[in-house]
């Protein structure tokens, strides 16, 4: 493995790290702080950072044309601006009913910004090296599932069914 693949691999796995950290501390507080909004920038600079790289990495290689990886990946670190942005505004203007919403569109990003990272990793680790079409449908049904386990979760909790609900 090259030095660079290796800075994008960590990058990028560091970027799920930050985000994931700072998502679900947020959704566990239920309300936005400095530290979240610290973590979802740290996130997407590290996503930035280790897509670009992989975007020079693949400029040399054999591979042509635009996938739905490169695809679903712009379409994630524009979702990560908007919601680092959003979260910085957020949290600037100290609604506390806004902060308190604030996760459900964390929670959004977060299982988009899943697709093209899982679809990365089976298409890129040599021992799983999935096909396209494959990681693609893989990578769709994982979130899924997971979106529908957390929201789930979620309006048990609001309703009452449950002992504890993410969005205290």
């Amino acid at each position: 493995m090259s030095p660079e693949l290796i800075f994008a691999t960590v990058t990028i796995s560091l970027a799920l790290v930050f985000y994931t950290w700072g998502v679900f501390g947020e959704r566990r507080h239920g309300t936005l702080s400095l530290k979240y909004v610290l973590l979802f920038w740290a996130g997407l600079a590290c996503d930035t950072t280790g897509t670009l790289t992989m975007s020079h990495i693949a400029s040399q290689s054999a591979a042509t044309g635009f996938s739905i990886h490169a695809l679903t990946g712009v379409i994630a670190i524009g979702l990560m601006l908007v919601h680092a942005l959003w979260a910085t505004i957020t949290y600037r203007r100290g609604s506390q009913r806004a902060q308190q919403r604030f996760h459900t569109f964390s929670t959004v990003v977060w299982l988009a910004w899943l697709v093209p990272y899982i679809i990365g990793m089976l298409v890129g680790i040599p021992a799983i090296h999935l096909q396209a079409v494959c990681a693609i449908g893989t990578s769709i049904v994982v979130v899924s599932f997971l979106a529908l386990f957390l929201f789930t979760r979620d309006r048990r909790g609001k309703d009452g069914a449950s002992g504890h609900a993410l969005s205290h």
